[in-house]
């Protein structure tokens, strides 16, 4: 009888399994918890690769006591990074620009493009900035000076 209640004592509880993993876990797979139900330490959380998926599980599996790892836990990669801003070339830009004035139907303005800024000179009603600076806009150009003189 004093043999069963000895082994017993012996046996660390689930409770205290689970909080030696999760000290693991904060270190080895930060991200990744466990709970642990008779022995069986079950993971869950988000990881960056499969690399840190198994470090989770090593982990778990390195606490003394831990029968098995159920690993749940799930490789979510990271978003990839936004796409570079695009600025045309100068030509294209000056040649967009020229063809958005046509379009709008505006005259009397130049656009000169240097570095993929684009430079309007020239004399236009009032009315017609918002369509100037939207046509030179729409080109994609590092940016608009505005040396227009309005009438």
């Amino acid at each position: 009888m004093m043999m069963g209640i000895l082994l017993c004592a012996c046996k660390p509880s689930d409770a205290k399994l689970q909080k030696e993993v999760n000290d693991k876990l904060a270190t080895a797979a930060p991200g990744v918890i466990a709970e642990v139900k008779g022995g069986v330490a079950t993971l869950s959380g988000e990881v960056m690769d499969e690399a840190a998926k198994t470090t989770a599980e090593d982990a778990a599996k390195g606490v003394k006591g831990v029968k098995s790892v159920t690993n749940n836990v799930m490789v979510t990669p990271p978003a990839p990074p936004p796409p570079p801003v695009v600025i045309n070339p100068d030509d294209l830009v000056r040649n967009s620009v020229d063809s958005s004035l046509k379009a709008a139907g505006i005259t009397g303005v130049t656009a000169t493009v240097a570095n993929g800024e684009v430079t309007l000179t020239g004399s236009i009603p009032k009315a017609d900035l918002k369509k100037v600076m939207q046509a030179a806009n729409e080109s994609k150009p590092k940016k608009v000076v505005n040396k227009l003189t309005l009438q």
